[in-house]
């Protein structure tokens, strides 16, 4: 007994845990135990200890049988207190990391499982939840946008808040972690040069139409943006586009002409500045399939933002500059009031950010035929709720050209997201 209670003794050390437990509520050890453990919050070791008996004499427990006992040794009349503890083998650092917060940790051959997260065990009502906060995000801004302009009708100075708030609100998520700032080098620097001018000057001409016609036809003029995306591919890139493709393009470009000419708030302004943000939009593209990086996609809208806005500026200094110290915001501080008119720019940058961050964010979460009909849907809401809101007044015939062209919008992303999933597992196969 001296031998064996000698060696025993040999393997204790000093410990912090404080104690042990054993459960079966699920099977995974060849042992059919769940090994459950809870620790001091002082303590980050690996190891597992006893817990403090009375001094007593009782029957060691193996691992084996089933009890919620605190385990002993058979014949060692010394209470295991918080000083002594053993070596366990299946407990890792990372075990004792994961329940150091009260966390259930499943053990299941030698190694530690963390239980799942939210996001992990709900993925659809996570992802749902992605679309709904995009289209109401999108859909306040664009109302929001609006009533702005309605009161101070200076889109290019606009545009420049709305890429301000955006860039404040990306260095302070940097400077909490909330992501971790990727580094930027020369090369990245250069590639994305030419996508942030073309997200400049898109974002530039499309709040030009805003403010010029009604919030609803610059959208539907914005439904286009798939026909220039395939010209571009067609005769820039020098991809070949199927025949079915350009005929679900006829439905858009018919549907957007019956719109445009019986609107009653068109003028060339708002059609021309929407057509060259069309244009703007697919060079972006091009530009952004060119400049393909490992870096995720919030560092590389952040980046794209912050170049975007040094594009931003100079117009809106030297076109609506003396406009704006002689009279512009005077005349929209007499409006509103000074904090109304300050609190309605703040909100209208930070929506415009989170709703392209959260398109972003839910692009990576689904298929592109998904998005592809989310995108579509997004533009129904907006043009459906800014009739509601402003009361604008449509013609039977922009209401059909409308209908018409979102609906060519909707077949055109159907085709085109089929034909990249097949590329997808077709690319797939190949490498198997």
């Amino acid at each position: 007994m001296a031998s064996t209670t000698s060696t025993v003794q040999s393997l204790i050390t000093n410990s912090r845990f404080s104690s042990l437990y054993l459960s079966t509520n699920k099977v995974f050890l060849p042992s059919c135990q769940l090994l459950k453990y809870r620790f001091s919050p002082s303590s980050r070791s690996s190891c597992l200890a006893f817990s403090s008996l009375g001094d007593k004499k009782e029957a060691w427990v193996p691992m084996g049988m089933l009890s919620a006992k605190p385990l002993t040794f058979t014949g060692w009349n010394q209470n295991m207190r918080r000083r002594c503890q053993v070596e366990f083998p299946v407990a890792s650092a990372a075990a004792a990391d994961a329940d150091a917060d009260g966390l259930e940790t499943e053990i299941s051959e030698g190694h530690a499982k963390p239980s799942k997260s939210f996001a992990e065990r709900f993925p659809a009502l996570v992802t749902g939840f992605f679309f709904f906060m995009w289209y109401f995000l999108n859909v306040i801004f664009n109302i929001l946008n609006k009533k702005v302009y309605n009161y101070f009708p200076y889109p290019y100075f606009v545009s420049v808040i709305h890429l301000v708030v955006g860039v404040a609100y990306c260095l302070v998520s940097w400077s909490v972690g909330l992501p971790k700032r990727a580094p930027i080098d020369k090369e990245l620097l250069i590639l994305l040069t030419p996508v942030a001018f073309c997200h400049a000057l898109g974002h530039v001409m499309s709040n030009v139409s805003f403010a010029a016609v009604a919030v609803s036809f610059t959208h539907t003029i914005k439904a286009l943006e798939p026909f220039f995306n395939a010209a571009a591919s067609q005769f820039v890139l020098g991809h070949q586009i199927p025949l079915s493709l350009w005929l679900s393009l006829a439905p858009v470009v018919i549907g957007v002409s019956m719109a445009s000419l019986t609107e009653l708030s068109f003028n060339w302004t708002g059609f021309i500045s929407a057509m060259i943000s069309n244009i703007a939009f697919t060079y972006r593209s091009i530009y952004s399939k060119k400049a393909m990086t490992g870096m995720d996609s919030t560092n590389v809208y952040a980046y794209i933002s912050i170049i975007a806005l040094f594009f931003c500026l100079p117009p809106a200094i030297f076109i609506e500059g003396p406009q704006l110290m002689q009279y512009g915001f005077r005349d929209a501080i007499a409006k509103v009031g000074l904090i109304k008119f300050l609190s309605d720019l703040f909100w209208i940058g930070m929506f415009y950010h989170l709703y392209n961050q959260l398109a972003t964010n839910t692009l990576e979460r689904v298929a592109p035929l998904t998005h592809a009909v989310g995108n579509v849907l997004k533009r129904v809401f907006v043009i459906g709720f800014s009739i509601v809101v402003f009361g604008n007044k449509i013609s039977t015939q922009t209401g059909i050209g409308t209908a018409i062209a979102i609906a060519g919008v909707a077949i055109y992303s159907l085709i085109k997201a089929n034909m990249e999933e097949q590329k997808r597992k077709a690319a797939l196969s190949a490498a198997s």
